[in-house]
């Protein structure tokens, strides 16, 4: 007879000719449907893993935030450690008092290791002549009169107010006041502006020299000293008084 007859493992198509059909046995599908379940597992703990690592490696926004504005302090910190300090002096007037502010400033600064310097102008140019002839006038000035430095204690207490009207009017005045003014800084052992001028040279002060007034007033780069720096004008001096740390109009 012939025609497809199925039996248990086989189908038989022919009597005479019988065919297996090969079919996996009952333990090899077992292995077969653990492993895949095994590799189904491993796939859910892989993701659980990378979805963890995602989450440690994500940084929140205010954590960022928080990281940047530490690391920012850190480098200004660092900057400011670095940093050399500096200040710059604008000196305009040419009298014996005025001359004292911008010297005594400009020393003290680089003794401690500033980048200072100074420009002179106008009057101030007075303060880098070789020879040095600043006076004191008490005319106009508020801090006028000063008290006698020299004579008896009760003497060196008063404050002898003269009236500008009068000063002004006495014939040497100015002299006197200057006099005075030299007496009681060497009273108390206060050095003088030539001194002063030397020690903010040795502690490499720059002194900048205003062209500009040189011309005004016909002076001659020959009457002033030396260690003049620099001759410019107002539009060369800003831009380095602009980036100073500190900035004084004297």
């Amino acid at each position: 007879m012939r025609g497809y007859k199925p039996t248990g493992l086989f189908v038989v198509k022919d009597f005479e000719n019988i065919k297996p059909i090969s079919i996996a046995p009952a333990k090899q599908v077992e292995e077969i449907t653990q492993m895949s379940k095994r590799r189904s597992m491993m796939s859910v703990e892989l993701a659980v893993k990378n979805e963890t690592i995602a989450d440690n490696l994500l940084i929140k926004p205010e954590e960022l935030d928080s990281w940047f504005h530490q690391k920012f302090e850190e480098e200004m910190e660092k900057h400011e450690d670095n940093k050399i300090p500096s200040m710059t002096i604008i000196a305009t007037k040419g009298t014996m008092d005025m001359a004292y502010p911008p010297f005594i400033l400009a020393s003290t600064a680089a003794a401690l290791g500033w980048d200072v310097s100074i420009f002179f102008t106008f009057y101030g140019l007075e303060l880098l002549k070789k020879d040095l002839k600043l006076k004191v006038s008490p005319l106009g000035n508020p801090a006028m009169p000063m008290k006698m430095p020299f004579g008896p204690q009760w003497l060196k207490e008063i404050d002898i107010n003269i009236p500008n009207a009068v000063s002004s009017n006495i014939p040497g005045f100015e002299n006197l006041a200057t006099v005075m003014m030299q007496q009681t800084t060497k009273a108390k052992g206060v050095a003088g502006i030539d001194e002063l001028r030397e020690l903010s040279l040795e502690a490499g002060v720059n002194m900048v020299a205003c062209q500009m007034t040189v011309d005004l007033f016909n002076f001659s780069q020959d009457e002033f000293i030396d260690e003049v720096s620099e001759w410019v004008g107002a539009a060369s001096f800003l831009p380095i008084a602009a980036k100073a740390d500190v900035s004084l109009f004297i």
